[in-house]
């Protein structure tokens, strides 16, 4: 059977997810096969495994950082919120339905059987499994019939690294706080403190330090710097929506309310003179080299958002002058309708942005999958990617179809199947060449396809960028897993959390 060990936190964006995945790296690195696990995830940041299974992407992180394929075992519970309360539970992959904050609280007990199964699927696979937690062991309102952070901890008999943010100040109440509010089985199963994020001489901790020592009765097992990472992050929590500079290149994010999957653009953030700002008003838009259109966890209800801040007229004024590429969600807004019969968001249909000449009708079965290929006649301004490799994955509830460019279904197409397919599998552009939408997540991230982008953006603005070739996502991110391993050896003490795992048993 396989050790394990917890990380919990003293709140949301402590650093949990990294903190995994950073002990992942260095358990993979030390020769162990190792694993991450997370019961129950929030997040509209999602990916698709092998065998078309939906799973949040910090598992997807954080089994990268361990060297191993993801699999859906790792995160058996996803819920992917559909209104400020209510949300979409995905259970081992697969959509169960919607359910409000009140009702999926109060049945989310007979979910423990799925978690345990998952569980014990992922111990076949591992030596050890790094579990993670969700918030805080402390919320009151939210511990009765936990299952992901002391409740989970108590299925497998997990000791517990707790973890606070110095960053945001306050983490000795942090931290001295949730000890003291939890049970005093709960205590005893907390092995040690870490203090995360800090910033300057760590020695001036040391009475702080000391009084944690004493009045916890838990021995602190390190301090870890505030480390500069553009690793993937919990959605809600991410600080890339504050960033406001602008680069010699220039890329604007539609931020709309139900804004998912924004990872897709996380490979621009790499590379230097590149600017990724996410915006949510006409003010914020400026004038940008390129306007992408994320994907969106309610499609109808946030195209309405753009049609009512102005933001869907600030953009059809874009096009013809700048690229506008849109991703899955995105794409469907690009097209001339949005029909919804079964209800799957909001009934009815809705107009689309009709710059691309498609037509969205939502369905009912969510179409899930992962897909590699070649880009095939690209057309406009990106004319240069025909013939790119790539590999991605799609996640969608709607069928896309081609139609005339009156906005009418195309009759001059012999085989319309074969035409939905091309524009599933590839990228589609209107007439002009400069509106482009696609369903697959992920395209920019493998090859050379995000610095042909930036380039050939360059080229059309007359600039020369001094940063050249850019590496491939994938070898800039192993790059900064090991750099998380290294900083995690330095500044935890290791030995004690290898001491854990000789010790921790799985009743």
């Amino acid at each position: 059977m396989a050790k394990v060990i917890m990380i919990q936190g003293t709140m949301s964006g402590a650093g949990k997810s990294l903190l995994v995945a950073g002990l992942c790296r260095i358990f993979r690195q030390d020769g162990y096969r190792v694993a991450p696990f997370k019961s129950q995830n929030m997040a509209l940041n999602s990916y698709i495994t092998k065998e078309g299974l939906e799973m949040g992407r910090a598992q997807v992180m954080q089994a990268e950082a361990a060297g191993i394929e993801p699999l859906v075992c790792m995160n058996p519970i996803l819920l992917k919120p559909t209104s400020h309360t209510g949300s979409q539970v995905i259970v081992n992959g697969e959509v169960r339905g919607n359910l409000s904050a009140r009702d999926y609280f109060a049945h989310k007990t007979e979910l423990i059987p799925e978690i345990k199964a998952a569980f014990r699927k992922l111990e076949t696979y591992a030596d050890i499994i790094v579990i993670e937690g969700a918030g805080s062991p402390a919320e009151i309102n939210l511990k009765q019939n936990d299952i992901v952070n002391m409740g989970m901890a108590a299925m497998v008999d997990a000791p517990v690294l707790l973890v606070g943010d110095i960053d945001r100040g306050g983490v000795f109440a942090q931290l001295l706080g949730t000890l003291m509010l939890l049970t005093e089985e709960e205590r005893e199963r907390v092995k040690g403190l870490i203090i995360n994020k800090f910033r300057g001489d760590s020695t001036i901790l040391d009475p702080g330090i000391q009084m944690l020592k004493e009045r916890g009765q838990v021995p602190v097992l390190g301090t870890v710097p505030y480390m500069e990472l553009t690793l993937e992050d919990e959605d809600s929590l991410t600080d890339r929506f504050d960033a406001k500079h602008v680069g010699k290149i220039d890329l604007a994010v539609i931020h709309y309310p139900r804004i998912s999957n924004f990872t897709d653009f996380d490979v621009f953030e790499q590379m230097p003179e590149v600017s990724v700002r996410y915006v949510t008003n006409v003010r914020e838009l400026g004038t940008p080299d390129l306007i992408f259109l994320p994907g969106s966890k309610n499609t109808m209800g946030d195209l309405k958002w753009m049609r009512q801040n102005g933001l869907e007229a600030a953009v059809k004024r874009a096009a013809g002058k700048v690229p506008i590429f849109g991703i899955c969600g995105g794409y469907q807004m690009l097209g001339y309708e949005i029909a919804d019969p079964d209800s799957v968001e909001e009934g009815g249909r809705i107009r689309g942005m009709e710059l691309l000449p498609v037509r969205t009708v939502l369905q009912k079965e969510k179409h899930r999958c992962q897909i590699d290929g070649k880009l095939e006649a690209v057309e406009g301004i990106f004319a240069g990617l025909t013939g790119y490799e790539f590999t991605g994955y799609e996640i969608h509830m709607g069928e896309t179809v081609y139609c005339g460019e009156d906005g009418k279904r195309s009759t001059s197409c012999a085989d319309d199947a074969m035409r939905n397919v091309k524009i599933t599998e590839t990228v589609v552009s209107d007439s002009t060449g400069c509106v482009y939408g696609s369903y697959i997540h992920g395209l920019f991230d493998k090859g050379e396809i995000a610095g042909h982008m930036i380039q050939t953006l360059a080229r059309e603005k007359g600039i020369i960028l001094e940063g050249g070739v850019w590496e491939d996502y994938c070898t800039i991110k192993e790059r900064q897993y090991d750099q998380l391993a290294d900083t995690l050896r330095e500044y935890l003490y290791m030995e004690d959390i290898y001491g854990m795992l000789r010790e921790a048993h799985i009743s």
